[in-house]
């Protein structure tokens, strides 16, 4: 049974859906992140457990606690792993005392800008000011000095607060150029904890993913094992159950610090089913109602290479705006070693109330190269036509030396941005010209992204020959 807003009526979703169950509303507060509906809507229709999906309510403690006492079956971690995690200094103290590397930063929640000042000055700038219940990269702001710390501090408290509904924050030194590499694993109720391997996460704009791929190119065998183990030690000392992943920075001596959990399956997580053949979703049904999973340890093999590009309705000319409307045509790529997971279709309104995710366009291959090379493909073969996407972004990071050579770290994209625009300017300018002297264009350039324009159409044309 699948519940929806009023947003999501016209979804495929629910129109593949066998059972559904309707929410009068449109915004997250009144229809996705309702404990009270949800659990009305569980009884109401018969069901005995539910699975909260990526967001929303997948990592809130309140939520699990209140499925528990309604005798329902939460497919995750248990409301005290979720509540001992959530509070992400709870989360660094619980994995220190095990040994784990954290980075350094605050053990308590800061009482004003002035504490956070003084908390900055004494482990040195650039800081992060972090909301301690935040995640998804909101939440959070990089201070340079003590001047941006006092003029930060607000508004990320008020980001808090309008996100998460809890203000506290705290801070973290700001490690230059890591890696974000994070470990995928599965925890019985029994404390049985496997790890099905690391996934690379470093591509990111504004502190939220974008490209993901499985393994990482840039860890050692060596420090494979480390991060595995600093996971399972994490995992289990927090009691934690279901699928979870434990995320890590790398820096370039190759030392490693505790990042956070989430404590949930992630948007990623297909790519590390695409290498291990294992069914994420699947073992956490197994683990939720049967409390044992499928597979051991030794039974996780890692295969081939997979890469997943995050297809945003946001425009990459625009500092990533996010673009709801009407997708005039779509068409998603087929073939060998190609998995695209998405609700898409022409004629489609991309909402405007919740993520901007669209498409999860996964590649896999018998290697990096052969990963790459179909991604290319695909990314050439899918059309999103109506609203601007980041396909382009995708494209030209596929071409990028740096990418292929495996030499990037999470601040990539502020080495690829500036030109990525110059790109993309001249591919609009060269395609609009051709169109004007072929067509009479009745529109103003400035709304071309959202009609399906012949020069428009010719641009994606120039752009997936590299012109």
């Amino acid at each position: 049974m699948l519940v929806y807003s009023d947003a999501d009526q016209n979804s495929l979703p629910v129109t593949y859906a066998d059972d559904t169950f309707h929410f009068v509303g449109v915004t997250p507060k009144e229809t996705y992140l309702s404990t009270r509906k949800i659990i009305h809507a569980a009884k109401e229709t018969g069901c005995d457990g539910i699975h909260p999906g990526y967001g929303f309510l997948s990592e809130d403690a309140s939520f699990a606690k209140a499925c528990e006492e309604d005798g329902l079956t939460f497919v995750g971690p248990s409301s005290d792993s979720i509540e001992k995690l959530e509070n992400k200094l709870t989360a660094r103290k619980t994995i220190r005392d095990v040994g784990v590397p954290i980075i350094p930063g605050s053990d308590r929640p800061l009482k004003d800008d002035d504490d956070a000042v003084a908390i900055a000055q004494s482990i040195g700038f650039p800081v992060i000011l972090k909301a301690v219940y935040g995640g998804g990269g909101r939440g959070m702001r990089i201070a340079k000095s003590a001047e941006e710390i006092r003029r930060f501090y607000r508004l990320t408290r008020m980001e808090a607060i309008s996100s998460f509904g809890k203000s506290e924050m705290y801070i973290e030194k700001q490690l230059a150029s890591p890696r974000h590499v994070e470990i995928q694993a599965l925890a019985e109720k029994r404390g049985h904890v496997v790890v099905l391997g690391e996934r690379e996460c470093s591509i990111q704009r504004r502190h939220q993913k974008l490209l993901e791929e499985a393994p990482s190119i840039g860890i050692t065998d060596i420090l494979r094992s480390a991060l595995s183990d600093a996971a399972k030690k994490g995992l289990e000392a927090s009691g934690y159950t279901n699928a979870g992943t434990v995320e890590f920075l790398v820096d370039d001596a190759g030392k490693f610090y505790f990042l956070e959990v989430n404590k949930r399956v992630q948007v990623e997580h297909l790519v590390t089913e695409l290498t291990t053949g294992i069914d994420i979703i699947e073992e956490q049904l197994s683990i939720a109602f049967d409390s044992h999973m499928n597979l051991s340890q030794n039974e996780v093999k890692v295969r081939g290479w997979a890469i997943n590009c995050r297809i945003n309705a946001e425009d990459p000319r625009n500092e990533f705006t996010p673009s709801p409307g009407k997708v005039i045509h779509y068409h998603a790529p087929a073939g060998p070693g190609i998995r695209v997971d998405s609700a898409l279709y022409s004629g489609y309104v991309v909402p405007e109330y919740y993520d901007s995710l669209i498409v999860k366009l996964a590649a896999y291959g018998r290697n990096r190269k052969d990963a790459i090379r179909r991604m290319k493909g695909a990314l050439n073969e899918l059309e999103v036509i109506g609203i601007p996407t980041t396909i382009p972004l995708h494209q030209s990071i596929m071409t990028e030396k740096q990418f292929n050579d495996g030499e990037f770290s999470t601040t990539y994209l502020d080495i690829l941005g500036p030109r990525l625009q110059k790109t993309l300017a001249r591919l609009e300018e060269n395609a609009a010209a051709l169109a004007a002297a072929n067509t009479a264009i009745t529109m103003p350039l400035k709304n071309t992204w959202t009609h399906r324009s012949n020069w428009r159409r010719f641009a994606l044309h120039m752009h997936r020959r590299g012109w």
